[in-house]
Order: structure tokens, then C-alpha cells, then sequence
């Protein structure tokens, strides 16, 4: 592959840029994916804009003259202002390195007593009367933490366990990776979404009141991604009568809807799980999938240390 010489200043290929996206991606390797994916797509149009000008007849023009450098930057500058745009290459690039990319490591909540020895890998979840012994794929799963049982963690696993086993039965999901998104998008039962006179709506999955919803509604100020950047608005959530109902309805969702149905089929791994959950567009955020297996490898480790 040549690359323009116009292209090698802007692009991670000198020294000190790989440096730079070295030291990204040790700590944020998600970003560092993101960045590397734009380089890419950028190096790829003006690959394909010079392909484009060498085939196209040439004035004989003075050899001297320098537009050849100018029509190059040109090129660069066009490339780079168009790379990284919402469902472009790099957008594509971005999932593919995702989903290769081993899974973050564990934040230990505050309280979180590490063990004197070697921690062992996670082998799996609890079975249930559908799904059966459930086994984390190898790798996956960080070494588990010994949590306290009076943790937040812990608290908010005991309290929703039954309901989340219960959406397992209905799902074939298996319920530790359901606490886990309850987690995810609750903050562990902290972020609960309420209505304006502080009630609760027991709405621990963050699902929105779409046109067809005849329930009640809250109403609250979130963050959405626009073209990858984060926005605050106010949108419509739907707001149940208890915990059972809210995972009841979550649990209909991903069973009967068709746009869940490969998210299903891929919850045979936590990452598959949670890659199938962004895919399927159940969030805005463009690093949905990493907090997701972050979040539910951590319920897995709280799972193991409480039992």
C-alpha cells in the first residue's frame, strides 16, 4: 500500500504519533480504537480521491508548477474533514476492533476487599429451570473480587435477582446479564428514574415511552449521542407500578420484538450479549457495549463473592 505524502503528517504512521495512540489505547483503549478508525477511513479516501485524479487526463501543465503537491493537500484536508462522520468506515472499523478487544477491567466499587491470593476466573452463572448451567466464555470474565454483602453491589443484586431470574425464565437471557444492564442504566438502583415529585417509576432499564406505550409516564432530563457527541434533552420513559412489572416489560421486549431477536440468540457471552445490545441500537452512547460487559462482569464478581 503507498500512502500520499501529503497524508503521513496527519496520520498515526510517524513516531511520535504511534506514541501517542500507544499510550491511548493503554488508557482508554476504546477511544483509541475510535481514533485509529478515523485515521483509516481518512487514509482510505485519499487512497481513493488520488486513484480517482490519476485516472483522469492531465493537462500538460508546466511539471514545475507544484499543483500536483497542492491538488494533494487538497485531497488531505477533504479527507480529514470527512472521516469519522456517523455511519461512515469508520464507523464500521470501530465495531470490528470492538469486538476483538478483550474486556475493560473491573471497577472495584469502594469497598471491594481484594483476596490475599490469585483470584480465579469467573466460570459462570447460577442455572435457571430454562437455560441451565450457564458458562462465561473464557477470557471474558476478569478475576472476581471478594465484595461485601452489605455493598451497594450487593444490595441491589439481592433485591433484584428473583425479578431478573424471573425475565431469564421468559428470555433465555441468562439474569446476571439482565442485573447487569439494570445496573448499567440505574447506577445500581441510584439513578432511578422519577417523576418530578420525586416518586419512583421503578424503570431500571431506562426504556422510553414510545407512540404504541399506554402507561404512565416520567419525564426527565438524559444525555442522547448526536453524531457521537453527547446531548442533554428531555425525553419521555415509561414508569411501572413495581420492580416485577419493569422487568416483566423489559423481558417482553426483548422476546417479542424482532429488533432484540439476534440479541437474544447472542447472549451466549457476555460480550456477544452486549455488542448485540449496541448493535441493536437499545442505546445512543457510542461505548455502550464496553460499559455493558464492564457492568455485567462485575455483577458476575459480585454474584460469585456473595453467593
Amino acid at each position: 500500500m503507498t500512502i500520499p505524502d501529503a497524508s503521513r503528517s496527519s496520520l498515526g504512521i510517524d513516531s511520535r504519533s504511534l506514541d501517542a495512540l500507544r499510550n491511548e489505547a493503554t488508557r482508554n483503549p476504546n477511544g483509541a480504537a475510535r481514533q485509529a478508525a478515523v485515521q483509516f477511513e481518512s487514509l482510505f479516501m485519499q487512497m481513493v480521491l488520488k486513484s480517482m485524479r490519476d485516472a483522469t487526463l492531465k493537462a500538460e501543465d508546466n511539471p514545475n508548477s507544484g499543483g500536483d503537491t497542492f491538488t494533494s493537500m487538497l485531497d488531505s484536508q477533504m479527507a480529514k474533514q470527512f472521516a469519522g462522520r456517523p455511519g461512515g468506515l469508520a464507523d464500521m472499523i470501530e465495531r470490528q476492533l470492538s469486538r476483538h478487544m478483550p474486556a475493560p477491567a473491573v471497577a472495584l466499587p469502594d469497598n471491594a476487599v481484594l483476596p490475599g491470593s490469585a483470584a480465579t476466573p469467573i466460570a459462570g452463572a447460577p442455572s435457571s429451570p430454562r437455560t441451565g448451567a450457564f458458562a462465561v466464555s473464557s477470557g471474558e470474565a476478569p478475576a472476581a473480587p471478594a465484595v461485601k454483602p452489605g455493598s451497594l453491589q450487593a444490595k441491589f443484586m439481592a433485591k433484584m435477582t428473583a425479578h431478573a431470574q424471573a425475565a431469564e425464565r421468559e428470555t433465555g437471557v441468562p439474569a446476571s446479564f439482565i442485573l447487569g444492564q439494570a445496573a448499567l442504566e440505574s447506577g445500581w438502583g441510584q439513578g432511578e428514574i422519577r417523576h418530578a415529585n420525586g416518586a419512583p417509576s421503578f424503570n431500571l432499564f431506562g426504556i422510553k415511552a414510545t407512540p404504541g406505550w399506554k402507561g404512565a409516564t416520567a419525564e426527565v432530563k438524559t444525555t442522547e449521542y448526536v453524531g457521537g457527541e453527547p446531548v442533554k434533552q428531555v425525553a419521555r420513559f415509561r414508569s411501572y407500578g413495581s420492580y416485577s412489572e419493569a422487568f416483566a416489560d423489559y423481558a417482553r421486549m426483548l422476546a417479542n420484538s424482532p429488533r432484540y431477536s439476534g440479541v437474544v440468540r447472542g447472549a451466549t457471552s457476555v460480550a456477544g450479549f452486549a455488542n448485540g445490545m449496541q448493535q441493536a441500537g437499545y442505546a445512543t452512547d457510542p461505548a455502550y457495549a464496553s460499559k455493558l460487559t464492564r457492568t455485567i462482569n462485575l455483577a458476575l464478581a459480585v454474584q460469585r463473592s456473595t453467593g
